[in-house]
């Protein structure tokens, strides 16, 4: 059974800092990465790493997200700094495998002003 399990979510003031992380099981890798959802809007992507760690990240996060991936482990992170308000939303661990793309169940994002 594949799994993507994410954990680190939580609330914090802006311009603080939260590290999430999401470990998966089950199958092989090949790009992985984070999805985030706020009330109201469409799922967008904020960060992807490949197997060979070419990252890529939505303008409005770079210079202050960093994707990270431990590949032995199966396991992705992403540490935010400079949180704003407008980060707030679900995040949501992605992966594409061989054939199939999964899930994780989503962390809340929480940043407060």
């Amino acid at each position: 059974q594949v799994q993507l399990v994410e954990s680190g979510g939580g609330l914090v003031q802006a311009g603080g800092s939260l590290r999430l992380s999401c470990v998966g099981s089950g199958t092989y890798f090949s790009i992985m990465g984070w999805y985030r959802q706020a009330p109201g809007k469409q799922r967008e992507l904020v960060a992807t790493i490949t197997r060979g760690g070419s990252t890529e990240y939505v303008d409005t996060v770079k210079g202050r997200f960093t994707i990270s991936r431990d590949n032995a482990k199966n396991t992705v992170h992403l540490q935010m700094n400079s949180l704003k308000p407008e980060d707030t939303a679900v995040y949501y661990c992605h992966a594409r495998g061989l054939t199939t793309t999964y899930w994780g169940q989503g962390t809340q994002v929480t940043v407060s002003s």
